[in-house]
């Protein structure tokens, strides 16, 4: 799904162990704050959201220009036209790895409030891998992406359904990027879709630019803990953003927003931030044992997962859209 830089990947197999063994002393926020949380208690309908990552699952595998992926953009279309949004695909082409074809793909753009200059941008990548490459049984079975692809496509559906009440001056957009992980092995080319999307908004500076954005990946995890991913902490534009959807979890009580530095991960954030210069973060539990593998379905998921990242996000919008935009500077 997406590639980890340097040696990362073999220091996360050599510290999983030890997190679980120190994480009771090292990191006492993971353990502090009121009683766990109940799927009754979130104001956030984890259960609906987890019915949309099975009916996404439902459709089978999303790979970039398939029968899977068409049916999804259709139900996605409607869904949000449902909720007031206005929507549209941007298409674009790219080749195919493996024998040169080209593969036709598209993005799907939700928009509220279309109108308002500032906005903010929340994304999730809605394409599937073509095999469970890392499935030490069968590598070139069937793969399913409930938590890698579907859970943050399910989060915005259920968010669709609030982001009309929220009054402000800020305008919001959900993008659904293909063409993630259309990828065979790892020298072939992640991340075309927001690739595409960070250099359509570059070349042709829209009217309204982002305040934010913020990337909703592998967030259903029943096991769900949610570190701060390196890239996202490292930019200074992006660091107080990072900082203010942790303590919104912490105000909330959620204790899976751990407030300790995760994994350097190359995701979609990295064409928002390095091309369009949107200042984005990654919001991803990555430690998950089946990833790219056909264990990867909505039984490894949480309805209660779902709602905690949905309210945490919500009432981080909340505040956000309720921020004044900023007055125009002054002409001399």
């Amino acid at each position: 799904m997406r590639k980890i830089s340097g040696q990362m990947a073999y220091l996360i197999t050599v510290l999983a162990g030890c997190a679980l063994l120190i994480g009771y002393v090292v990191w006492p926020e993971a353990q502090a704050g009121p009683q766990r949380l109940a799927l009754e208690d979130i104001p956030f309908d984890g259960a609906q959201a987890y019915e949309y990552l099975k009916q996404i699952c439902d459709l089978g595998p999303r790979v970039s220009g398939s029968t899977g992926m068409r049916a999804q953009q259709e139900m996605l279309l409607e869904h949000f036209e449902q909720f007031g949004a206005e929507t549209k695909l941007q298409p674009f082409k790219a080749r195919h790895p493996r024998d040169g074809s080209a593969v036709s793909m598209a993005n799907l753009i939700a928009r509220w409030r279309p109108e308002r200059a500032e906005r903010i941008l929340l994304c999730a990548h809605y394409d599937t891998r073509p095999f469970p490459d890392r499935d030490r049984t069968n590598p070139r079975g069937t793969f399913l992406g409930a938590n890698d692809g579907a859970s943050g496509v399910a989060l915005l559906m259920e968010m669709a359904r609030h982001v009309g009440e929220l009054d402000g001056a800020v305008g919001i957009d959900f993008v659904l990027f293909d063409g993630e992980e259309l990828v065979f092995g790892e020298r072939d080319e992640y991340f075309l879709g927001s690739t595409h999307f960070a250099r359509d908004y570059a070349a042709n500076r829209p009217a309204g630019t982002y305040r934010w954005g913020v990337l909703l990946d592998m967030v259903a995890d029943a096991d769900l803990k949610i570190l701060q991913e390196v890239n996202s902490m490292r930019w200074t534009d992006t660091r107080p953003l990072v900082e203010s959807i942790w303590s919104t979890a912490k105000r909330l009580g959620v204790r899976e927003f751990v407030s300790r530095r995760g994994p350097d991960l190359r995701d979609d954030h990295l064409p928002l931030h390095e091309i369009a210069r949107i200042p984005a973060c990654d919001v991803i539990d990555f430690e998950y044992p089946a990833w790219h593998t056909q264990a990867d379905a909505p039984a490894q998921c949480s309805a209660l997962s779902l709602a905690k990242v949905g309210w945490v996000i919500q009432e981080w919008l909340k505040t956000e859209v309720a921020k004044p935009a900023p007055k125009p500077a002054r002409r001399k």
